[in-house]
């Protein structure tokens, strides 16, 4: 199959059908990989083994690639194991799909069975064309039933259901991000980490932070199109205490109208070459050099977007210098609410994640050095490694749970009724 196809837009009757019958039958088995994963039932079990978040933005897919189970069929063994063979013998698929084979993680366990997590992503916007993918090669026969989180689960349900006979089994957005951070953390030894150095690029680096997540509280700070700030207390107890609509909504917003951009990745390239001083007012234009009595430094924006007041200003800013001005605007609005938030409830144990870090170096640097500054040192941003994918891992997470609680209570009942 040409990874280009995966998840192209055209309809099925305009895509050529390379797969033969034999493909085909390996396509329906595949999805069976999970309903042989766990000993107790058969039914529905693909839910656990693929978490699914359906983003704004971007679909994150969290595959538990496990042996095959004793008794499994020749055919459905060759069909598991070929459906593997194109997944992880491909980085990309199509014109957005990814697999982020760096992020692997071997030797998991979930519900008795070791195995390998896999990690792939591609546009939201694509989720037609996967659509037709799914359908036309079967995918949905052995699965009935997904588990999914985020928005895109409740705006594509209808259309889950209607086109491929699939009933999503929704978890909360914000309790699977913090099941998800919680796992990452507890079982990856270098999955946090912090900017040493973080205003200095030829000094900065990433330095691990050894991050227990059974110690409480702390501080998770979710930035997607807006943002929420979230005070975890437990296991699964948390709470929004603030938040903010600037976001990586807003900053792709004025990039798009300001330059052009239509994507986020663009947006960021062309943020990376700009100067954002030839956009925003700074301390120095003001005061000519710090302003001392209030601590501030002179390299401190004094006013986003403050030079663009002027016509001579306007004319010489580049695209890039509007790009890196928008990414600074959003990311400094951020970091001083965070800081407020931490302040206010005295923790000092923050957590920066979602997608609007995912490739954007820039934009952790500053969250770093904005904390580190404002808060005198007490306060220090923290990043994780598996940015993006926190919610597609809770909600499998929270599924097998279900199913290993469900069962257990099936052999309560059954030990009861065979001592009656």
């Amino acid at each position: 199959m040409d990874t280009d196809e995966l998840f192209a837009e055209s309809p099925i009757s305009d895509r050529p059908s390379s797969l033969s019958s034999s493909s085909e039958s390996l396509y329906s088995s595949s999805c069976s990989t999970a309903v042989t994963g766990l000993p107790f039932t058969r039914v529905h079990l693909d839910s656990q083994w693929f978490g699914v978040d359906i983003g704004g933005s971007l679909v994150k897919c969290v595959y538990f690639e496990c042996p095959v189970a004793n008794g499994s069929s020749q055919e459905e063994s060759l069909g598991i194991a070929e459906m593997r063979e194109f997944l992880k013998s491909n980085r990309t698929y199509g014109s957005s799909g990814v697999r982020d084979d760096h992020l692997e993680m071997p030797s998991q366990e979930f519900g008795g069975r070791k195995g390998t997590l896999h990690f792939i992503k591609f546009a939201t916007s694509r989720m037609s064309g996967f659509m037709n993918m799914v359908r036309e090669y079967n995918l949905n026969d052995f699965s009935k039933v997904v588990c999914a989180t985020g928005g895109g689960a409740f705006k594509f349900e209808d259309d889950f259901q209607e086109r491929l006979g699939i009933a999503l089994h929704k978890y909360d957005e914000m309790e699977t991000l913090v099941r998800g951070v919680q796992y990452f953390c507890r079982h990856l030894p270098d999955e946090c980490y912090y900017w040493e150095n973080p205003k200095k690029p030829d000094l900065a680096r990433k330095k691990v932070f050894k991050f227990d997540p059974g110690i409480y509280p702390f501080i998770i700070v979710n930035i997607g199109s807006g943002v929420s700030i979230l005070h975890v207390t437990g296991p699964s107890q948390f709470k929004r205490i603030g938040g903010t609509s600037v976001g990586g909504g807003t900053f792709l917003g004025l990039c798009s109208l300001l330059t052009g951009c239509d994507n986020f990745q663009d947006a960021i390239t062309l943020a990376e070459k700009g100067d954002h001083t030839k956009v925003d007012k700074m301390v120095r234009d003001i005061y000519g050099g710090d302003y001392h009595k209030l601590g501030l430094s002179g390299n401190v924006v004094a006013s986003s977007f403050g030079h663009m007041m002027h016509k001579d200003r306007r004319d010489e800013a580049s695209p890039a210098d509007l790009a890196r001005a928008s990414l600074v605007t959003v990311t400094n609005n951020i970091g001083a609410i965070a800081r407020m938030c931490a302040s206010i409830v005295g923790i000092e144990r923050v957590v920066f994640v979602g997608n609007y870090l995912c490739d954007n170096v820039l934009s952790t640097q500053m969250l770093s050095y904005a904390m580190e500054y404002w808060s005198q040192g007490s306060i220090r941003a923290l990043f994780l490694r598996h940015e993006g994918y926190f919610g597609a891992l809770g909600g499998m997470i929270m599924k097998l749970e279900e199913e290993l609680a469900t069962e257990s209570g099936k052999e309560d009942d059954y030990k009861r009724s065979d001592s009656e």
